[in-house]
């Protein structure tokens, strides 16, 4: 590599090879970049090198005018779910000026989204450049504390704070518990004694713990692919006044395995466990006692569907919604005693509380004397009223093309809280009337739309002949002249559904007469488990068939210029994007893909890698798998070709898809690009997955990435 290359001489630098050879199954498999696994100081030069590289390409009079919009648009209100517990509401607020949103407690509903509330905590004291984040809260049962977690860098390896409510201080500290999230975290009431201002604060609780990312008993003599600590969890129990270390916890669980992730549920005395395997099958575990003496016992188990659990405290009863027997998903119920100890350990021995129905159900809630149930239709939300027993009341009133979350119940009222979006409405918090449906605003992302956005649905034919839905975003008065710069989206795996959202950073994009389309691609569950499986282990092929179809499809319907097709992906959806431009560089004008899995034989080797093999199959271990797999492999795939402008983005902070795929793949595309157009590499210091990008950052990387698909598919900035 070269100084003078990466700064302005408009070529990449130079990437040594240094090829190492596996011999798989009879195959001998080369790899020339196998050294840019490693972490030393050579890899951090070469890194080094591709950033000013791609700052010479990324620096464009497009950034430059985009930038200036980008920071009034990432400079608004934003207003997360909101979560009642106890007569608190608690809810995190982004300020214009903020780096990272801050957390409040109101007490007076009509206060939702103001500066009303209490502070509990707010992270942008915590540094300068907004680096360390708040990334998930769980309030206590009656809403006396809470509970959240602290990474920095985007690592998603959090430290557990308890903050009591009543005054807003810190009062209890677990340190380095990992990969804890939201639902591997369960509070256990208060046993009733201790002084008057102890008395509703929680006993303890019970979270998942997970080693360190990179920790490695198991490295490759080679310094490269190695086992991960994040893999090893454990469910442990923690009681308030005790000590600050998760070693010195009551272990519940300690034989979680490496490819599940316990998924915790309880009323305040029982907890319940689900082990997702996967993305396909669950067990279910479960305890009532003592927690410091917590021993989980099955409660269904051995039976290939997901159960996802919750427990009806109010009415003793424990829920499973599962895909067993329904494609699109049903709720079992049972008695929590009878579950508990084991005595409705097969799904027939639960009654059918929500029937399968045509729409797909993602999940349930708990609000009042009611359920309410999630549903996904042609990839749009669905929101049900059910009465206790299951029966449907009412559908709640939502916008076209709507996506739901933060679905919540609001205790003992007969109400509850959610947040909408669509692809042309912001994110709203929302209050819903149970008793008819209706729902009231209360709080909505302050950005001004200028100008009407159209919605289509649309269908385009698969090389297998399956019918693949796209929804096709745009300006109302922009017409199917075959004359528009298209960007296409997709993921299609894990189960992922991808539904209508809201990106005031595409807004720019929209204005010039720029057309979004986001494929709904085999692999995710937008029509249940089948969709699933049809796009998974050795069918994932089908996947990127369903994207070119879709290219093709609306470059056919005249809302593309062939020409000026642009493809984005991150993650899985970085693989997706990874496979189309080795499959068919000619189709794109422009390429982003972003923090992407490319190495697809040595993926298993990395970080979380180990845990997706039930969806991609096993390259070293199952042939057939490594048959599959190596037909498909962006690194393994990628062709001397005129490639499309491409831009690899990663991070070093990223736990969970190791960086190394995105720094081969840049190497090995810019070695074999016969063509003019650029291929960068950008790579983020303090940032991982995606997970906690303060305001700042957010603002920077979408005028980058922005910047180059207007440059690269030939528009101009309004």
């Amino acid at each position: 590599m070269t100084d003078t290359d990466a700064s302005g001489s408009g070529h990449p630098p130079e990437t040594p090879r240094r090829p190492v050879t596996d011999e798989l199954h009879g195959e001998s498999i080369t790899d020339p970049y196998r050294w840019l696994e490693g972490d030393d100081a050579e890899v951090s030069e070469w890194t080094d090198a591709q950033n000013e590289y791609a700052e010479t390409v990324l620096d464009t009079p497009h950034r430059e005018a985009l930038a200036e919009r980008f920071e009034s648009l990432g400079r608004v209100g934003q207003y997360g779910p909101v979560t009642p517990a106890g007569d608190r509401l608690f809810q995190e607020v982004t300020h214009p000026d903020d780096e990272q949103p801050v957390l409040y407690a109101y007490d007076d509903p009509d206060a939702v989204g103001t500066d009303e509330g209490t502070v509990l905590v707010d992270p942008n004291e915590w540094a300068g450049d907004g680096t360390v984040s708040m990334d998930w809260f769980v309030p206590g049962p009656e809403g006396a504390c809470i509970a959240y977690g602290v990474a920095e860098g985007g690592d998603e390896q959090y430290d557990v704070r308890i903050v009591d409510v009543a005054t807003a201080e810190v009062v209890e500290t677990v340190e380095g518990a990992g990969r804890t999230q939201e639902n591997g975290f369960a509070w256990v009431e208060a046993d009733g004694e201790g002084t008057d201002d102890r008395a509703a604060t929680p006993r303890g609780f019970y979270y998942v713990t997970t080693g360190a990312a990179g920790d490695d008993e198991n490295s490759d003599a080679d310094g490269g692919g190695r086992a991960d600590g994040q893999l090893d969890k454990a469910i442990r129990y923690h009681e308030f006044g005790s000590h600050a270390s998760p070693a010195d916890d009551h272990v519940v669980a300690d034989d979680v395995g490496e490819t599940t992730w316990p998924t915790l549920a309880t009323d305040g005395d029982a907890l319940v466990a689900g082990y997702v395997e996967g993305w396909e099958r669950s067990d279910v575990y479960g305890y009532r006692g003592d927690p410091t003496e917590a021993e989980l016992r099955s409660v269904l188990t051995g039976v290939d569907a997901v159960f996802t659990p919750t427990i009806d405290g109010d009415r003793d009863r424990l829920l499973l919604a599962t895909d067993h027997d329904a494609d699109f998903s049903r709720v079992l119920a049972a008695p929590l005693d009878a579950a508990l100890a084991g005595e409705a350990g097969e799904p027939g021995a639960y009654d059918e509380l929500i029937p399968e129905t045509d729409a797909v159900l993602r999940g349930i809630e708990l609000a009042d004397e009611r359920i309410l149930a999630h549903y996904h239709r042609d990839a749009s939300s669905e929101l049900a009223v059910l009465d206790a027993d299951g029966e449907r009341e009412r559908t709640v009133e939502l916008p076209a093309f709507p996506t739901v979350a933060g679905v919540h119940g609001a205790g003992d009222e007969p109400e509850a809280y959610l947040t909408v979006q669509s692809f042309a409405e912001p994110p709203a918090v929302r209050r819903v009337d149970l008793d008819d449906g209706t729902t009231e605003t209360l709080c909505r992302q302050s950005t001004t739309v200028e100008f009407d956005i159209e919605v289509s649905q649309e269908w385009f034919e698969s090389a297998d002949g399956t019918d693949v839905p796209a929804f096709v975003v745009r300006r109302s008065d922009v017409a199917p002249d075959g004359d528009n710069p298209v960007l296409l989206s997709g993921y299609g795996g894990f189960r992922v559904n991808r539904t209508p959202t809201f990106d005031r950073f595409r807004l720019p994009f929209l204005a010039a007469g720029g057309v979004f389309v986001l494929a709904t691609l085999r692999g995710g569950t937008e029509y249940g488990e089948p969709w699933h499986e049809a796009g998974r282990r050795g069918n994932k092929q089908r996947v990127f068939d369903d994207a070119l179809a879709v290219a093709d499809g609306i470059a056919e319907a005249g809302w593309a210029d062939p020409d000026r097709i642009g493809v984005v992906g991150g993650s899985n959806g970085g693989l997706l994007v990874g496979a189309l431009i080795t499959q068919r560089p000619e189709r794109w004008a422009a390429a982003l893909c972003h923090v992407p899995l490319l190495d697809m034989l040595r993926f298993h080797r990395f970080l979380l890698g180990a845990s997706w093999t039930t969806e991609y199959g096993h390259p070293e271990e199952d042939p057939e798998a490594f048959a599959y797999i190596r037909e498909y492999s962006p690194y393994h795939n990628a062709p001397e070709a005129d490639y499309p402008a491409t831009m690899f983005t990663t991070a070093l902070g990223d736990t969970r898809v190791h960086p190394s795929h995105a720094r081969k793949m840049t190497a090995l595309v810019q070695e074999r690009n016969t063509g003019d157009e650029p291929v960068v590499l950008r790579v983020e210091d303090d940032a991982g997955h995606g997970v906690g990008k303060p305001t700042s950052m957010q603002v920077r990387e979408n005028s980058e990435r922005w910047g180059f698909v207007f440059e690269r598919l030939g528009m101009d900035t309004v």
